[in-house]
């Protein structure tokens, strides 16, 4: 039954379709030909000049953006120089205390060694 429903809109959709075309075609073609005004300039340009001139979009600048663009980088690799310098820092002193710890060691190693072979 549904099925029966569903073909009769099809038809019935399909058969409106094809009278609004019938009757709009001759008016169609009796309508003059507009001239054509063949723009030199490229696709990409034309839509960058109709986005430039959308209202929010007029007060925007290029340059402000790339600057404010540019300055948040700067700043982001800053922070990431500073925070490798800390690191950097933390594993010398890391290192230095090992090997102090080591000389230590080695120079106590020594010493027993040179007090046992002293008695």
């Amino acid at each position: 039954m549904l099925n029966l429903i569903a073909v009769i809109i099809l038809v019935s959709s399909l058969f409106g379709i094809f009278v609004i075309l019938f009757r709009k075609i001759p008016i169609l073609v009796n309508l003059p030909i507009p001239e054509q005004t063949t723009s030199h300039e490229p696709l990409f340009f034309r839509l960058k000049n109709k986005i430039k001139n959308l209202p929010p979009l007029k007060s925007w600048s290029f340059e402000n953006f790339l600057q404010k663009l540019l300055s948040k980088i700067r700043i982001l690799t800053l922070k990431t120089e500073n925070k490798t310098t800390n690191w950097l820092q933390k594993l010398r002193e890391r290192s230095q205390k090992k090997k102090e710890i080591q000389n230590d060691k080695y120079w106590e190693e020594i010493k027993k060694t040179t007090n046992h072979n002293n008695k």
